[in-house]
Formats: structure tokens, sequence, C-alpha cells
């Protein structure tokens, strides 16, 4: 299956993305599913995995979130319940673990993203190592490099804030059955490959600039 497993929805304080079109541009992509991983917040993966069950969408719907931490950003998918922010990044893990979750560092060497700059020393189930909206390979690489000395599980994820970008990076899982349950065993054993290519930098910098005036005035035009 290839699942987009970095994606943000209108729950996002920076993306309008609203779930039917989500869905479509996944299907129109040739995704066959996505993790929706809105800033601190899972009600927005639930709410696009309801949605998907309501019009009959063939859309893998994996509810995540993306934590804030006191250190920079984590991806936490399968939770029961939305992970609180602004706590360090060990306690994030631990907290999210406790809760069910599996646990992934995105683009951890991406600073204007909040990237947390190291993965040594943390207790995560992969990697991101491929996030299409680096613009340029520097983060993305190193990733991958301190991920392969590290033996993590790698994983890759577009970080759309807009549908046309779902599925600009993917990964490629390895799974038994279509079910949830079943992708994050496969993450976690390390039955995946990212793919994809990068977001061309007019998207990056166009979603960058939507999200700040979403920010500011709560709506984007």
């Amino acid at each position: 299956m290839l699942i987009d497993l970095h994606v943000h929805s209108c729950f996002s304080d920076d993306s309008n993305s609203q779930f039917d079109s989500i869905l479509e541009w996944a299907k129109k992509n040739g995704i066959d599913g996505v993790a929706i991983c809105d800033h601190d917040s899972v009600e927005g993966g639930f709410a696009c995995a309801r949605r998907a069950s309501e019009i009959a969408s063939d859309i893998l719907v994996i509810p995540g979130q993306e934590v804030s931490s006191a250190e920079g950003h984590v991806l936490v998918l399968g939770a029961s319940e939305s992970v609180p922010a602004a706590m360090s990044v060990l306690s994030t893990i631990k907290y999210a673990h406790d809760l069910g979750g599996l646990v992934i560092i995105p683009h951890p060497y991406k600073k204007t993203s909040h990237g947390i700059g190291y993965l040594e020393g943390l207790d995560v189930d992969a990697v991101e190592v491929f996030n299409s909206r680096c613009l340029t390979p520097y983060a993305n690489t190193r990733a991958k490099i301190v991920a392969d000395k590290l033996g993590l599980p790698q994983v890759g994820g577009s970080d759309a804030h807009e549908p046309r970008m779902v599925g600009r990076s993917y990964t490629d899982i390895d799974v038994t059955d279509g079910s949830v349950d079943s992708v994050l065993s496969a993450i976690k054993t390390g039955r995946v490959k990212p793919g994809g290519k990068l977001t061309p930098p007019k998207y990056v910098v166009g979603q960058m600039l939507r999200g700040i005036r979403k920010k500011k005035y709560g709506f984007i035009l």
C-alpha cells in the first residue's frame, strides 16, 4: 500500500484542506491511504475517517496528529486521544506510547519547520526521512543517514497543507491487509520504503502564505 503518512486538514491552523478534497486527490495521485496529522489535535483524523466511511471512500484514513513538543514536532499515529503540546520530547513520546500510539519524528533536521534536530536516545518507532516540503535535499538526506546509523524504520510523507499535494511523497508499506492496525504494525517492524518527490517551491511558499493568513484572519481565501 502507498500511504501518505503526513497530511494536514482544515483542523490545522495553517491549512484549509477539506476532507472530501483530501480523499479525492489521494485517489487521483494513486495513494491508498493518508494519515491526517493536524497540529496538536487528533480530532481532524477521526473526523476524516468518519467522512471517508460516509462517502464509501476506499482511501484508508489513519487518525494522527503533529504534536508541538517543547523541542519540536512529533508525529503520533493511532493514539486514542490527543497528546498535549509543550511537553519535553521524551515526555511526549512516553505519553503517546501510553495511549497506544506509534511515534514518528518528522523532518528532524528541518529547523524552519520545528524539527527537533536530533534522533539519538529517542524511543521512536520510525523517522520521516522524506518530507516533500523540504526546499533542498539536505534535511531529508541527513535524516536518512542518521536513521540508517540507528537502525530505525524510515518513512515518507508529503506534509501537504493543500489537497493537490497529497501523496507527493509517501511510504510503500508491506501489509497483510488494509487495516490501520496492519499498517502500524508494518511500520514498527520496518516493512516500509519511502518514495516520492519534493513539492515545487512555489507551492511550498504558497502554502506558507496561506497558512499565515489563516492564523491571522481565521480563514484562507
